[in-house]
């Protein structure tokens, strides 16, 4: 996972630097960074609903929630841009919630607290995150409409 992670914060870097970027091959590196992120956060909730030996429903409803807030975060500038609203703001953007993600799931080897851990800090931050986001845009949104 982070080393898939690794390559795919690299991918834009090297679109720039060869002058190959495109509007589709944004929304395409946009629609796989939400698959694979919720197909992440999707195995550690299977990991732990189905695994008997390792059953604990917190965790995978903490899972739950962070595929949530983090598609919130994606959706909230999706939208913003959509509306011409700048909205690169917030504390939680995918490259922490990956590194807090695989920080997890490598130090779930020694407890399962860790996974807990790294499940409610990438749902909190990722709330925060919207709730930045929500007032960034609300800001820019009312200084368009003074004017």
């Amino acid at each position: 996972m982070l080393f898939s992670a690794s390559f795919d914060f690299l991918d834009g870097a090297l679109a720039r630097g060869t002058n190959r970027v495109t509007r589709f091959g944004g929304i395409l590196d946009s629609t796989l960074d939400r698959i694979s992120e919720a197909a992440m956060l999707l195995g550690v909730m299977a990991y732990y609903l189905f695994r008997p030996a390792v059953f604990d429903p917190w965790i995978a409803l903490l899972a739950g929630l962070a595929i949530t807030a983090s598609f919130m975060v994606s959706y909230i500038r999706s939208r913003a841009e959509a509306a011409n609203l700048d909205c690169q703001v917030g504390i939680s953007t995918r490259p922490e919630r990956v590194v807090v993600l695989g920080s997890g799931l490598i130090l779930s080897v020694i407890s399962h607290y860790f996974m807990v851990g790294a499940m409610a800090l990438i749902s909190l931050l990722s709330t925060v995150t919207v709730v930045q986001r929500l007032v960034h845009v609300y800001k820019q949104s009312r200084k368009g409409q003074a004017g």
